[in-house]
């Protein structure tokens, strides 16, 4: 409820009539093939950076995988991404790749898009870059919801996934961030723990939810983790069937559970630009593969609809198996 009423509260008229219009647009895309997108995402991704102090083993940027130019967003470009879109965004993202927090400019990022252009705004962390001397400023930022992600009740546990990690940092940088709520009698960030499901870390589940409490978490999300090569992925994929985004077949082999119909909700409500201002269609496409074009040259109503956004969506319209970074996709999954 308290979310809600956050959200509500940077909502208007105009950002109401636009998700309208695209609700429309997603159901004549499903029905006519329509490839034509004119309104805005309602929920837009912006990458602050692509640097990681960690070496989580399914991330491209932890692995050192990622293909694509390094380094942070440029400030100027930031600007001009959310002067286009603001007034049409109902929820900003401000992660992809990444640690957030390594951007030195993140809280200036933060209360530009909430301040200044009253849009919804969150942002998640390894909470690495947290301390006593940044959390008040986090807090009076105006972010609205922050995402620690903490993947083990005990550090041996923790840092099977999230390599070079310390537990107790991170748990001190969320005590931090709700010690300044408290002092400063805000109602924001919503502060969330999120648990990636592994086959190591599932029998800490009822050890994470104790936790929570006590720390002054507004909730917990336990969510089933995307693991790249997970045909054969028996030591990481969980034993509990309803956390895990994969089934085995009657080969031994794992499957994904999402059937992929030809359609995609995501691909009309939202979008993704890295930190050198390309638009994608997705988080999925963590290496930039499907570039419908780039912020710096165009403004984003441009590409909204060039060619290469055109033929994406008719070629997921017609044959989404075909797209690579589709196949391990789990929109519609749990539907």
């Amino acid at each position: 409820m308290v979310l809600t009423l956050i959200f509500l509260k940077k909502t208007s008229l105009r950002k109401i009539l636009n998700a309208i219009h695209l609700k429309f647009e997603y159901v004549c895309s499903v029905f006519f093939g329509r490839t034509v997108r004119k309104s805005y995402p309602i929920s837009l991704s912006v990458e602050p950076t692509t640097f990681c102090n960690l070496n989580c083993p399914e991330c491209p940027a932890g692995t050192n995988n990622l293909n694509r130019l390094k380094g942070n967003i440029d400030f100027e470009l930031y600007k001009k991404i959310l002067d286009e879109t603001a007034p049409f965004l109902m929820n900003l993202i401000l992660y992809f790749q990444g640690e957030p927090f390594l951007n030195q400019e993140i809280i200036k990022m933060i209360e530009y898009a909430s301040k200044e252009k009253r849009v919804f705004t969150s942002t998640s962390t390894n909470g690495h870059f947290i301390n006593s001397k940044n959390a008040e400023d986090i807090v009076k930022s105006g972010l609205d919801k922050i995402i620690f992600s903490i993947d083990g009740f005990t550090q041996e546990t923790y840092e099977k996934y999230r390599k070079n990690g310390n537990l107790n940092t991170v748990l001190n940088a969320l005590k931090e961030v709700a010690e300044q709520k408290r002092k400063l009698k805000s109602k924001t960030p919503f502060i969330v723990v999120q648990f990636l499901v592994f086959k190591f870390n599932e029998h800490e589940i009822p050890e994470i939810k104790k936790l929570c409490k006590p720390l002054k978490v507004d909730k917990l999300e336990i969510k089933s983790a995307q693991i790249y090569n997970y045909q054969n992925a028996v030591d990481l994929i969980p034993t509990i069937k309803k956390y895990s985004r994969y089934k085995q077949d009657k080969s031994g082999s794992f499957i994904i559970k999402n059937k992929l119909k030809n359609r995609c909700k995501r691909l009309w409500e939202s979008s993704v630009i890295t930190n050198t201002g390309d638009v994608l269609a997705c988080c999925f496409d963590k290496n930039a593969d499907y570039s419908f074009g780039n912020i710096q040259t165009d403004t984003f109503k441009i590409i909204n609809n060039s060619l290469a956004a055109k033929n994406f969506r008719e070629k997921l319209s017609t044959n989404r198996k075909q797209i690579d970074i589709c196949k391990n996709c789990t929109d519609g999954l749990y539907k």
